[in-house]
């Protein structure tokens, strides 16, 4: 998850993603076409060393339009979020190092009539207090087509490690570098069931 942020709300305690309070003046919509420039332009400025451009986005929003999401206050828009939903191949595929995420293959993300296997929060950009409309954007991964999936990000800067960290994502054994995970509470094992045994080898080259 790339994330700058000019004023950043309070994030001090930790609050589980799924139970983000969404009691906010912060409108949070799926975009549309025509802000897409827009929001790479904010991306590009307010993030160290991304590349998106309006014509970029705008692959993944004709993909799947719900992979873009707004944050706006009194119709002002002050950012966005994007998000990838990955099938079962890109899940792997992000768990193993073997996809780039600059630029996804969309064979790796889930169509319509595809099971999503991991939500995958790409980039956060916004300004004043848009980042109060965070809680909205759990709830829309909240909704059925989402909810069965685990979220992961990566973060690119102290302000979007400290996002990850105040919301219950822990940083994950993976191949892929410092990638982070929040496990949907429905998920986890229960803390009085044993924990699965994993071969020894099965994780002996990755970085965390």
């Amino acid at each position: 998850m790339r994330n700058q942020l000019k004023e950043r709300a309070s994030f001090a305690a930790r609050h589980d993603f799924d139970s983000l309070s969404t009691d906010t003046d912060i409108e949070v919509r799926f975009a549309q076409y025509s802000e897409l420039s827009f929001l790479a332009d904010m991306a590009r400025r307010m993030v160290p060393g991304i590349q998106l451009t309006g014509a970029s986005l705008g692959r993944y929003f004709t993909f799947d339009p719900e992979c873009i999401l707004t944050f706006s206050r009194r119709g002002k828009l002050l950012g966005g979020v994007a998000l990838l939903y990955f099938n079962s191949r890109g899940h792997d595929a992000l768990i193993l190092d073997e996809i780039s995420l600059a630029q996804p293959d969309l064979s790796l993300l889930a169509g319509r009539d595809e099971e999503v296997s991991a939500n995958y929060i790409w980039a956060v950009a916004t300004t004043g207090r848009g980042i109060a409309g965070y809680g909205k954007v759990a709830a829309h991964l909240r909704t059925p087509r989402y909810a069965s999936a685990n979220c992961y990000a990566q973060p690119a800067t102290k302000a979007g490690r400290e996002l990850l960290v105040s919301t219950c994502f822990e940083q994950m054994p993976s191949f892929q570098p410092d990638l982070w995970c929040y496990e949907r509470p429905w998920n986890r094992v229960p803390s009085n069931m044993p924990a699965p045994i994993v071969p020894a080898r099965s994780f002996a080259n990755a970085r965390y």
